[in-house]
């Protein structure tokens, strides 16, 4: 292996990302503005400026209410058919190839800024299912990342699974001989890596991944607790013949998911709510979606509800969900109760995902020692809980649950010439 390896690793993530690199025999972390070692994945494409803001910028220019679009989540739109429409944005024309590989250029000329040397060989970490393994998307997820690569300046790519990647980076070939599982919760996948250390080796047994992460967590409060605020589940009148009928679902599950977001703020979506709102039972609460979609309101909501989840999982007393950008006092009630209700469903498919890497790698629960923890979404109380239910009698761990999956791609890249 190499102690200071030409190849970068780069774990493109759904909510964050990190790139690291090995520095004689050591990963370390790229620093983004000298001290966040985590980039946001997140773009604002201000209108009055005419330029592209990336990371923190654009969370602050959506936040401060600067004219423009913003974008997050862009990873859960890999193997889609919405990767190679071209979009207009700021005079150009542009996929969203472009979109992504203009980040990963961002994370590029940082590496190379810190190191001094071009950075254009890569392994990236991608999660072990995009969509599903019997999914006609998943190849074309994995090429359409390529592509972004190939787009950012990068010649050579190759990738690496997630949380194979964390199983490295948790130094656990130094300890004595175990057998692990590293539970990888990240913004939009979650993902299993089996693994046993002995003789100083890390051996991965096996993997699996579901669709489920953090902005799911988030999807399934906002349907369930703020949505309803808005008009979901209203009635509306006929206009041929009598009767009523439920306002449709689709807009409202649309506006609760991160990446369909910008695609909401068209005339026709507009027209039809306005059109359910002269014909509805109560008109106030139809009253607010309209007003979502005049003033683009759609991802202010949704950095509120990640608010509202982190602040029950901290244990803030009386957590909301607050919505002071639509109506001053406007709140969504939340508790330990009413998000274990909300994330059950997703809990489930958690707990089917463990059993199921089980079953691959040929073990019982009883035979994990370890379980370790990484991705920002594990720190949610409903992983480590249902992980204790699985396997009660193992030792319970966080590792650096933002940064573990670059440390380990950085050791995976060393020896990428080997």
């Amino acid at each position: 292996m190499a102690l200071n390896s030409p190849w970068i690793g780069v774990d493109f993530g759904t909510s964050n990302s990190a790139v690291a690199y090995l520095d004689a025999g050591t990963p370390r972390l790229v620093r983004f503005d000298d001290t966040a070692v985590t980039l946001p994945t997140t773009f604002f494409f201000d209108f009055d400026a005419r330029e592209t803001l990336i990371g923190e910028q654009a969370n602050h220019a959506l936040l401060d209410g600067l004219e423009g679009r913003f974008m997050r989540a862009l990873k859960r739109v890999l193997g889609t058919p919405l990767m190679h429409e071209k979009r207009q944005i700021l005079n150009e024309r542009l996929t969203f190839v472009d979109i992504i590989g203009s980040f990963l250029r961002r994370l590029r000329e940082e590496a190379e800024v810190e190191r001094g040397v071009p950075c254009t060989r890569v392994v990236s970490g991608r999660p072990v299912v995009f969509h599903g393994a019997d999914d006609p998307r998943e190849a074309q997820a994995e090429a359409d990342l390529r592509a972004c690569y190939l787009a950012a300046g990068f010649t050579d790519i190759r990738f690496c699974f997630e949380p194979a990647a964390a199983a490295l980076a948790t130094k656990a070939a130094a300890q004595s001989d175990f057998i692990g599982l590293v539970v990888d919760i990240g913004g939009g996948t979650s993902d299993f890596s089996v693994f046993q250390t002995q003789a100083s080796k890390v051996e991965i047994l096996a993997n699996h991944g579901v669709r489920i992460g953090g902005t799911d967590f988030d999807r399934a409060i906002s349907i369930d607790r703020v949505m309803p605020l808005l008009g979901k589940g209203s009635m509306i009148r006929n206009v041929f013949g009598g009767g009523v009928s439920q306002a449709p679902n689709a807009i409202f599950n649309e506006l609760a998911t991160w990446e369909m977001i910008p695609f909401l703020y068209t005339a026709r979506n507009r027209r039809m709510v306005e059109d359910m709102l002269r014909l509805a039972d109560s008109p106030e609460r139809l009253a607010r979606l309209a007003a979502v979609l005049e003033h683009e309101l759609g991802h202010e909501m949704a950095f509120a509800v990640e608010r509202g989840k982190i602040a029950v999982n901290s244990g803030v007393s009386d957590p909301v969900v607050l919505l002071d950008m639509l109506e001053k006092g406007l709140a969504a009630r939340l508790s330990d109760a009413v998000v274990a209700e909300c994330l059950a469903s997703h809990a489930l498919r958690i707990d089917a995902g463990a059993h199921e890497v089980l079953r691959q790698a040929g073990l019982t629960a009883g035979q994990i020692d370890r379980v370790i923890y990484v991705g920002g979404s594990s720190l949610m109380a409903i992983v480590p809980n249902t992980m204790r239910s699985v396997f009660p009698a193992a030792e319970h761990s966080f590792a650096s649950v933002f940064t573990a999956v670059a440390e380990g791609l950085a050791v995976v890249a060393a020896r990428a010439d080997e």
